[in-house]
Formats: structure tokens, C-alpha cells, sequence
């Protein structure tokens, strides 16, 4: 079984086979640990039963993401088993592989991405012409979390995981502050 945990947005999200839970919490990185050890107990899994972990890898909350794929790695390297990285895009693409994808960045632009267009962020003067190039506009729903089940098998059957860092598309409040 593969265990998908996503921590980029406000919620807590985990997919295990058929099942989803979401679970609003004041701190990720209080909660995390304890919120999928319950998720898995009411699922009837034992840690040793996953076969991999899948982890969404943005773009979205900077220190969810990192905090989701640090516990993904750590968990994973105690279970010997692989950790797969998943964008909100694969997320959004496996749904409708035709779409234009654009996410609200909470800073008055978006995060765009789609087939045959690298990940990047967009002013919304320039997605409005941009996104004519494709059939649908996608981004402004969540996205099905169930789909990082096939997404992470796909992967894994690849034979070719890359290592999982967070999808970072512009820098940080810290580095674009920087005083040096």
C-alpha cells in the first residue's frame, strides 16, 4: 500500500488505498506525526504494510512543504521503503491532462503549469492569453489527493524516482528580503 500525505495547503490531507481524511489543524508540524498514525490505525494498517509513501511537493505552503516531505523521508528511510515526490500539477494533469493548470499564490499571482509548459508563475494578464493555448482552466478547485495513489505507482514502475525536494517557484519571503 502506498500512504500519500499532503501538508502544502492549511488542512492535513493523507490517502491510503480508498481512503481519505482532511483534518484542520492550528499546527502542522504539532499535529502531523500523531494525525497519520490515527489515520492509519482507522485505516487497519500497520507501518510496515506500505509498500512506498508519496508526498506533495508544492507549490504551496513553503514550511508545509518542507515539513511534509522531511517527515515523508524520514518515515520512509525507517520503513526501507521509496518516497515519491508529487506536484499539485501531476495532481491537477492526471484529471484533465489537457488543462491549463493555475493556483492562486496568495501573492497576487499564480503558479501555472500544464503539458508542454515547465512549472513557473504568471501575472493574471499573462494567463489570460496564455491559457487560451489549451481546452480547460484548471487550479481553482482542490485537486483529488486519490490521485497520488496512480500517480506514485506510475513512478514507481518507471524505475527512474528522482529525489524529492520541494518545487519551489520563486524564493522565499527570507532570500527575496535578504539585506546583503
Amino acid at each position: 500500500m502506498i500512504l500519500i500525505i499532503n501538508t502544502s495547503g492549511k488542512d492535513l490531507e493523507f490517502v491510503l488505498g480508498n481512503k481519505y481524511k482532511s483534518v484542520s489543524v492550528e499546527k502542522q508540524s504539532v499535529a502531523l506525526a500523531t494525525e497519520c498514525e490515527k489515520f492509519m490505525d482507522e485505516c487497519g494498517t500497520k507501518w510496515n504494510d506500505l509498500s512506498a509513501i508519496g508526498v506533495v511537493i508544492g507549490p504551496g505552503s513553503f514550511t508545509g512543504i518542507r515539513l511534509g516531505i522531511a517527515y515523508a523521508k524520514g518515515l520512509a528511510m525507517g520503513l526501507n521503503i521509496p518516497v515519491v515526490g508529487i506536484s499539485a500539477f501531476d495532481l491537477y494533469l492526471a484529471a484533465t491532462p489537457d488543462a491549463f493548470v493555475a493556483i492562486e499564490s496568495g501573492r497576487g499571482d499564480f503558479f501555472v503549469g500544464a503539458n508542454g509548459l515547465e512549472p513557473c508563475t504568471m501575472e493574471i494578464e499573462e494567463i489570460e492569453t496564455k491559457q487560451m493555448e489549451w481546452s480547460r482552466t484548471v487550479g481553482h478547485r482542490p485537486f483529488d489527493l486519490k490521485l497520488g495513489t496512480q500517480i506514485a505507482e506510475q513512478k514507481i514502475a518507471s524505475g527512474n524516482l528522482e529525489p524529492v525536494v520541494p518545487m519551489y517557484l520563486r524564493p522565499s519571503y527570507a532570500e527575496e528580503n535578504k539585506k546583503c
